[in-house]
């Protein structure tokens, strides 16, 4: 009988398992499993939780605004930068279009902030050396002076007629020195700036009482009565009308169709009809004051003008009365004093307090002090900037490659060593070399040093062991050869003394068995006489005589 369960929620019907990879998305996707008794249709769909992007919704993004990034989230999960921002993160602001980068920046967007020495709404605008009054610049704190102008704030007028145009009327301007100028006037006009005009009637051309107009460029001459021309200088009187005045003398001229008139002291004019005052024509320059003593035109001059007629000005300057290095500027019956810094007054007699004494610049910065309004004034080196020299100029990095290892002068360094190695080998080599043969030679007892067919006596050959050494000493007054011992073993003797039959092939002398001096080998066989040859420096022989009494005959024994 079948067996009956009751209901349950734990009542499993089938069991599945199932591994496959499953892609994000909104899709849903359909799939059945089927069993022995049931079957099993799903749908599903893989959606990533939120702020979680990817194909397997591993990429982590969310949206932020603030000082960590400024960004949005894409569909991808890719960051997209909110406007105004950029980078990486978003972290940095995009400043006002046209803001140069290396002279202003900003902290959020649309901004523009200058760095120091810089202005403008661009920061492109430099400004300046503080002090700097007629002067320009290219870059942060520098004084380039405008045309005319010098020294190093560009306060020094170098151009007065350029910069204040002082001749008036036309005149022309010449520049003499350092805030001075002369006026060169044109006619008609007389003054230190040409400021005022002369009257062309002030020479009186009009002759004979004739009236004079001014006009502008030019005169005219209203003649009188009797006399015409442009000047009034043709009369139409005669002596005989006493045209002279104030007991001037007449004189007829062209047979009496003219005449002139000789004026007395104090007149002129074609009639003296006018009284001579010589100081209408304002001879004296620079208002001076023209007047007689008695009948000498004298011009009394103002304050800081002299000379005859006042045209000399006065140099006030001449007496040195600026103190302490100032420089002196003449004017009109004064002068002005250009002081040093540290010094004020009239005549730079009052010392100033010294601003510059407590070091008030850095990183090595020069102080000057009583400039203008300006307590003080700092000229920074290189490198900084600032009313102090407390701010550093900022610079890009230069990164300098490495420099390359000189394998060139290694490798030429370790073959000249091996060079030097390998001849002192080489030297040693033959150094041996020519010391063996030296050796070999002096183990020979036939080795001398004399000249051929030169017998000379030896010293005793004595007997005194069994190797029987024979001890040979040439003369050394024939031969420049130095004596030295040579052993001669006793088997060479004996082998030379046995062969006295064989000897046709060596040279047979009876000079050898006349020597006085022979050399004796004491043994006990029958005495032999040896007379030893001392062969020439240049020789590679040394010839032996053994002459024994048996046989009375001189063997040559020769050994190389």
């Amino acid at each position: 009988p079948a067996v009956s369960r009751p209901p349950s929620e734990d009542c499993l019907i089938s069991e599945m398992s199932i591994q496959r990879s499953l892609s994000v998305g909104e899709d849903w996707s359909q799939d059945v499993q089927s069993g022995p008794s049931t079957q099993l249709r799903y749908s599903y769909r893989v959606v990533c939780s939120e702020n979680y992007y990817g194909e397997s919704c591993s990429r982590l993004c969310k949206r932020r605004d603030d000082r960590f990034g400024h960004y949005v989230c894409e569909a991808d999960g890719s960051l997209a930068c909110l406007p105004g921002w950029t980078g990486e993160y978003c972290t940095e602001p995009i400043c006002l279009s046209g803001c140069t980068e290396q002279n202003g920046y900003c902290n959020k967007p649309g901004e523009c902030i200058c760095r120091p020495g810089w202005q403008g709404r661009y920061c492109d605008e430099c400004i300046p050396h503080i002090g700097c009054r007629h002067g320009t610049c290219k870059t942060q704190w520098q004084c380039i002076c405008d045309e005319g102008w010098g020294g190093l704030f560009c306060d020094q007028d170098l151009n007065y007629c350029t910069h204040h145009k002082p001749c008036k009327n036309g005149a022309t301007c010449m520049n003499t020195g350092q805030g001075s100028y002369t006026c060169s006037c044109k006619p008609g006009f007389t003054g230190v700036d040409c400021e005022h005009e002369i009257s062309e009637c002030d020479s009186n051309p009009c002759r004979n009482g004739g009236s004079c107009t001014d006009m502008e460029n030019g005169y005219h001459c209203l003649c009188p009565p009797g006399y015409y021309g442009t000047h009034c200088e043709h009369s139409a009187l005669t002596c005989i009308d006493s045209p002279c005045f104030n007991g001037g003398t007449c004189l007829e001229k062209e047979q009496g169709a003219s005449y002139t008139c000789v004026c007395p002291f104090g007149f002129t004019g074609s009639n003296c009809e006018k009284k001579v005052d010589r100081c209408t024509s304002n001879p004296c320059a620079n208002d001076g004051n023209c007047f007689y003593l008695g009948q000498i035109r004298v011009c009394r001059c103002r304050a800081g003008f002299s000379g005859q007629k006042c045209e000399i000005n006065i140099n006030d300057c001449a007496r040195n009365p600026c103190s302490n290095g100032g420089t002196c500027h003449d004017l009109i019956n004064d002068y002005t004093c250009t002081c040093l810094p540290g010094y004020s007054g009239r005549n730079c007699d009052i010392k100033t307090r010294d601003e510059c004494a407590s070091g008030p610049c850095e990183n090595g910065g020069t102080c000057y002090s009583g400039l203008y309004s300006a307590n003080f004034v700092c000229y920074c080196p290189s490198g900084f900037m600032g009313n102090r020299c407390e701010l550093p100029v900022y610079s890009v990095p230069v990164t300098l490659p490495p420099k390359p290892v000189p394998w060139i002068a290694i490798s030429m360094g370790v073959g000249l060593v091996a060079l030097l190695i390998l001849f002192c080998m080489i030297a040693m080599v033959i150094r041996q070399m020519r010391m063996h043969p030296e050796q070999d030679l002096e183990t020979m007892n036939n080795l001398s040093d004399f000249q051929k067919d030169n017998l000379i006596p030896a010293s005793q050959l004595k007997n005194t062991n069994k190797n029987k050494d024979l001890e040979v000493d040439c003369g050394l007054e024939k031969s420049n050869y130095k004596p030295k011992n040579h052993k001669l073993d006793y088997n060479l003797v004996k082998d030379l003394t046995s062969r006295g039959t064989q000897e046709d092939k060596y040279y047979k002398s009876e000079k050898c068995l006349g020597e006085k001096s022979p050399l004796r080998l004491h043994s006990e066989k029958p005495e032999c006489r040896i007379s030893a040859i001392c062969s020439p420096r240049d020789s590679m022989y040394q010839s032996v005589f053994v002459i024994t009494e048996e046989r009375n005959e001189c063997i040559i024994a020769t050994e190389v």
